[in-house]
C-alpha cells in the first residue's frame, strides 16, 4: 500500500527492525491508531509484521480505521484490545477517540465512564493513557481542527486520579513534548510520512519515518525519545 507515494509497509518494517535492534528489552508495543489507511486489507499485513513480537501488542483505532475491523483483523496473540492492562507498577490504558465518518476525535460519555472506572480499579498504579487524537493544540491551524473535541472533559477525568503520569497519542505525524500539570504529554511521529509543524495548511515535510520509545520507571517517572529511521538507520 502507498499513501502519498510512501510505501507504508516498507517504512513500518524498517521502523520495527530498527526498534528490535535498538530496544531489544521491551515489555509491550503500543499502536496508537491509523493502523490501516481506510483499507481493512492492511490489517493482514500488520498481523504478519508483528506475529513474532514476543510481547503484547496493544492496539487502538484511528480516524482511518474502523474499530470493529481492527478487532477482527488483529485478533489473537500477540494483539490485545484491553481497555487497561497492568505491568508491574504501571497500568496502560488504551482509549477509542474515533468518531464514525469524522477525522476529528471525541471521547464519548461511555468511554469517559470506562476510563474513570479503569483508573479507579488501578488506583495503586501509575497510569499511561494512550489515544489517537491529540488533546492539546499543536500550533497547526488545520491539524488542531481535528484534535480531541472534548479535551476538557478528558482532563477533568484524569484530574480525579493522582496516578496518571503520561498521555501518548498518534494522529499528528509529528513529535510533541509538554506537560499538563503533573502529566507528561507525548505526541508520536508516524512510521510513514510526517506533517510539517506549525503549518496553517496541510503540508508534508521531509523527515523520515519514526517511532517513540517509552521507559516507565517504578517510581512514576517517564523516560522517552524519538527514533528517526532513514534508509540507512
Amino acid at each position: 500500500m502507498r499513501v502519498r507515494d510512501v510505501a507504508t509497509a516498507a517504512t513500518l518494517a524498517r521502523c520495527v527492525d530498527h526498534a528490535r535492534r535498538r530496544h531489544p528489552q521491551r515489555d509491550a508495543i503500543l499502536l496508537t491508531g491509523d493502523l490501516a489507511h481506510d483499507d481493512p486489507a492492511g490489517y493482514a499485513l500488520l498481523k504478519g509484521q508483528f506475529a513474532d513480537a514476543g510481547v503484547p501488542v496493544h492496539c487502538l483505532p484511528g480516524n482511518h480505521d474502523d474499530p470493529a475491523a481492527v478487532r477482527a483483523g488483529l485478533d489473537g496473540a500477540p494483539f490485545v484490545h484491553d481497555l487497561a492492562r497492568r505491568y508491574g507498577d504501571w497500568a496502560i490504558v488504551m482509549l477509542d477517540s474515533t468518531v464514525p465518518g469524522e477525522n476529528g476525535g471525541l471521547l464519548d460519555a461511555e468511554e469517559l465512564t470506562r476510563l474513570n472506572a479503569a483508573l479507579s480499579a488501578q488506583s495503586g498504579a501509575h497510569a499511561l493513557i494512550c489515544l489517537h487524537h491529540h488533546p492539546v493544540p499543536h500550533g497547526s491551524a488545520w491539524l488542531d481542527e481535528l484534535m480531541l473535541a472534548n479535551a476538557g472533559e478528558f482532563f477533568d477525568v484524569l484530574a480525579r486520579h493522582a496516578g496518571v503520569r503520561g498521555i501518548c497519542w498518534g494522529h499528528t505525524h509529528q513529535p510533541f513534548e509538554g506537560m499538563h500539570g503533573r502529566i507528561r504529554l507525548m505526541g508520536t511521529p508516524s512510521t510513514c510520512m510526517q506533517f510539517a509543524q506549525n503549518a496553517d495548511e496541510f503540508e508534508v515535510d521531509a523527515r523520515p519515518p519514526a517511532y517513540r520509545w517509552i521507559e516507565l520507571e517504578p517510581a512514576g517517572g517517564i523516560e522517552t525519545g524519538i527514533e528517526w529511521v532513514d534508509e540507512h538507520a
